[in-house]
């Protein structure tokens, strides 16, 4: 044993090397053998980029299957999302001691948890669910109708029920445990669901508005990657040191670059872009909104001399997709480095092992809730119209007032409309 000199504690070797052992897996260096690239140092670098690259192609396509079957696979997708990333975070405060000695605490916590799931979920589809109904089933409408009507109340009140459960389950001696794993539950429940809200809020409004935002994030992730992998030399921030400037560089130029393409491919099938105004999964047809009509654009002259192009059409939905790309390039990586940083806070390398290569479900969607919520932001402030439609005005109608309330609307706007017609006459 050794004492520290600044300290004055006493330390063992396996100690120390434990600690230095950690210290350079969680903190890499260039070396000067391979030319300084920092992804190289790792002897086992290509078998670990053949089993991330397998595990990709894998989610890729089950990825894709899902979102070919539709809404509502794609939003119960996102729910076991959700329920994966609440494991995890979870159990990064669980002491197994403490749970030991308070039996069905960790039942509490899912509690929270569905009960926010409930309410989240409710206020987003229960426009939909209305719809959903018909309204010859009359049992079955005023059901649903009343669910809707009390939907806060039956929230608040499961709510209420969970706060009560906690208070008389605490335990003397474990007031601490107790109360930091209520604050963490809450915590984790203001990350997972204000956030993934938003990315079923996206789906509904149209698969591209899920699925583009959500594929940029991939891309930019993969070719950070790939490109930090091979040209990686020059550190990009010291929390994530992984991260090198090429690889944020050449990921924000291929990133950006798709947005455009993948917006003109993605714009022209109607079941990507029909918003769904049920929970049925039929096909969708509707009429694209003016953001997915091709307009005219004639090429400066420069360019003509160059390429055997004059004119082009382009979707106004890849000008937007651009936004959408410059995002993912820029600001949603911050997402990764935010789980970097709490990772390193709690000195874990990741946050589970469900998807090999990559870790946890948490540490693939840390920039995914980022960029869920900036593209419901975008797409509501410049992309839909702010303007009162009649379809906004009916599908409040509809989800709001119950049948014999409609049918008396109906009435009375007849009653108005006949009158005004034999007045002109």
């Amino acid at each position: 044993m050794q004492k520290d000199n600044i300290t004055g504690n006493v330390s063992t070797p396996t100690a120390r090397t434990r600690h230095r052992r950690r210290s350079q897996e969680a903190f890499p260096e260039p070396s000067k053998e391979n030319g300084g690239h920092l992804l190289v140092d790792d002897h086992n670098k290509y078998k670990s980029f053949l089993i991330r690259a397998y595990s990709t192609i894998w989610m890729i396509g089950g990825f894709a299957f899902i979102v070919y079957m539709g809404h509502l696979y794609i939003t119960a997708m996102v729910v076991v999302i959700q329920i994966f990333m609440a494991r995890e975070l979870f159990n990064l405060l669980r002491k197994a001691h403490e749970d030991r000695r308070l039996p069905g605490f960790r039942l509490l916590n899912w509690h929270f948890f569905f009960t926010a799931m409930l309410f989240v979920y409710g206020r987003i589809l229960s426009l939909r669910l209305a719809n959903t109904v018909p309204a010859s089933d009359k049992f079955l409408y005023r059901l649903v109708s009343s669910l809707i009507k009390y939907h806060m109340v039956i929230c608040y009140s499961l709510y209420i029920a969970g706060f009560m459960w906690f208070i008389l389950t605490l335990k003397k001696k474990m007031y601490k445990y107790q109360f930091g794993q209520y604050a963490w539950t809450h915590m984790i429940l203001i990350v997972v669901f204000t956030q993934s809200s938003f990315t079923v809020a996206n789906i509904f409004e149209g698969i591209i508005w899920f699925l583009l935002p959500a594929t940029l994030i991939v891309i930019n992730d993969i070719f950070a990657y790939i490109f930090g992998f091979f040209f990686g030399r020059t550190p990009l921030i010291k929390i994530s040191p992984k991260k090198t400037w090429e690889g944020f560089i050449g990921a924000s130029v291929t990133t950006i670059i798709s947005a455009f393409v993948l917006a003109h491919m993605m714009g022209r099938f109607q079941w990507m872009t029909c918003p769904r105004k049920d929970l049925s999964t039929g096909w969708l047809y509707c009429d694209p909104g003016p953001v997915f009509k091709p307009e005219h654009c004639t090429l400066p002259v420069w360019f003509t001399k160059w390429f055997p192009w004059t004119e082009i059409y382009i979707l106004p939905l890849q000008w937007h997709a651009l936004c959408l790309g410059l995002f993912a390039s820029i600001i949603a990586p911050f997402g990764g480095f935010f789980a970097s940083g709490f990772k390193r806070a709690f000195k874990i390398k990741d946050f589970g092992d469900s998807i090999p290569g990559h870790g946890g479900i948490t540490d693939r969607m840390d920039c995914q809730m980022v960029m869920a919520v900036f593209a419901y932001i975008y797409h509501q402030s410049f992309v839909v119209s702010q303007s009162l439609t009649v379809e906004t005005i009916l599908d409040q109608i509809l989800a709001n007032l119950a049948f014999e309330e409609q049918y008396a609307l109906y009435t009375n706007l007849g009653e108005i409309i006949q009158h005004r017609l034999t007045g002109h006459s």
